[in-house]
This record gives C-alpha cells, structure tokens and sequence, in this order.
C-alpha cells in the first residue's frame, strides 16, 4: 500500500526534528477502507505554530517525498492544511499542521504513528471528537430562497449555473441529510453509491438533471418533493418551517413551469 509506505517514510523523517510533537492519520485509513484512489491525511503536531507560514508548510512538505504540488486549503475551510501532490508514485496527500492545543479538537481520532512523550495520546485521553452536523434551523431558513434562485437561473437560459446550483444542494443539503437517516456521518455526498440505502440513493439520483429546461425543472421538482420528505423524518418540532415562504416560491415554480 503506498500510502502506508509514505506514512512510514514521513514518521522517520519527522522523528528527529526537535519540533514536532507527533505524527498522526486519519480519515480512510481509519475503517481500513484505503484503495488505490484513496489520498493520504496526515496530521503533524509541532511546537512552534507552522500552518501561520505557508512557506514553512511547504517546507515541511517537500522533505517528506518527490514533491509536485502544493496549496493550502482555504476553499474547504481549513487553511492549516497543504493539499500536495507526490510522484513515484503519484499520491496525493493532505498534511494537517496543528500545535498540541489544537490537536484536542477533532472530528475523529486519528491513528498516531509518532508521539514522542505520549503527548498525543494524552491529549486523546483528555479530549473528545466531535463531528460537525448540519444545523437543520439553518438549512430550513435557507432553502426555499435556494430553490427560488434556481428557478430564476432556469427562467433566464442560465442553464449551467442551475446545473452547478444542483450539486450545491446535494453538497449541502441532500447529502449531509439522506447520511443522517442512513445513521451515517453527514460527509456531504462521499461514499453515498454505497453509504445509502438503495431507494435513498435513487431519489438522490432522481435530483441530476441533464442540460436542458425540462429536465432541470423535473429534477428540481425532485429535489423539493426529497427536501419535504428528509424534513418531515429529521427535523422536530423545534425547526420553525419557513411556511410562507414555501408557499410563494412553490406558486413561482409553478408558474416557470408553465411557461414555454
């Protein structure tokens, strides 16, 4: 397994530098579920701070292998990690940089591969994972004026911009939601081919629409009828509905609807 191959090689690396507290994985290596299409996520604990200088970061980086590439992640919300890429062989691999006070905060634990002093392991012991959930208040107030902005897309020819609109809401809404009722963690739409149940999965397949009106009106409609459902299951009574508002943008999508 070549991933397990580098993670080896950066634990040797790393051991003798004075600053760095611990080597730690998580993510698909954890369930054993690690594949030839699977990255690598590690995580190296320091001293001193480095994901403050993305030039230290990229230090770091390129001492661990044949280094190709490398950016930090601010585009998924999390700036101390350097997303690379490694050749011989290509791997890809995302390098979380955090101090010992920031290791405590998690949303899983990791597997640790160095721990000098059993620092890492106490701070486990010390500490909980805690995995973020979607707040179902918070999709609720959004979702109807999300709807309402794909209907205008559709009704001005932007088709594209519905397309990627579409996928936004399987990212954020369908994914997360159809994950919790199949009892599994809320990871977007990773894994849902085999995460889900089979019916789960094709009325979340029933919300791909191809690049025409139609069909993007159909799988919108789909996508409200799969909303209401996933709401009626989850939400409590403590989920103010956004009634109004439902009301008016379902009137708008049908009157779209019924202009040619």
């Amino acid at each position: 397994m070549i991933q397990r191959v580098f993670a080896d090689k950066a634990k040797t690396i790393l051991k003798p530098d004075d600053n760095v507290i611990g080597l730690a994985v998580a993510g698909s290596w954890l369930t054993n579920e690690i594949d030839e299409f699977s990255d690598l996520d590690l995580i190296i604990v320091t001293k001193q701070k480095i994901s403050a200088d993305k030039n230290l970061m990229l230090d770091y980086a390129k001492r661990l292998g044949n280094f190709l590439s490398g950016f930090t992640g601010e585009h998924v919300g999390e700036p101390r990690v350097l997303i690379c890429l490694y050749d011989n062989p290509l791997l890809h691999v995302d390098i979380k940089f955090v101090t010992l006070d920031e290791f405590h905060t998690r949303i899983e634990t990791p597997e640790i591969l160095l721990d000098k002093n059993a620092q890492l392991q106490k701070a486990i012991h010390n500490s909980q994972a805690k995995f973020p959930y979607p707040d179902y208040q918070w999709i609720e107030d959004r979702f109807w004026t999300w709807i309402h902005y794909a209907l205008l897309k559709i009704g001005r020819g932007e088709y594209l911009e519905a397309y990627d609109f579409m996928g936004f809401l399987r990212m954020v809404v369908f994914g997360p939601l159809l994950h919790i009722k199949n009892d599994n963690l809320p990871r977007g739409v990773r894994k849902v081919e085999k995460d889900l149940d089979t019916d789960d999965l094709a009325q979340l397949k029933l919300t791909l629409p191809t690049y025409d009106r139609q069909s993007l009106l159909k799988s919108l409609r789909n996508a409200v009828l799969l909303y209401r459902q996933l709401r009626s299951e989850l939400y409590d009574a403590k989920v103010h509905l956004k009634n109004d508002t439902e009301k008016k943008v379902m009137a708008y999508f049908d009157d779209i609807e019924n202009r040619k």
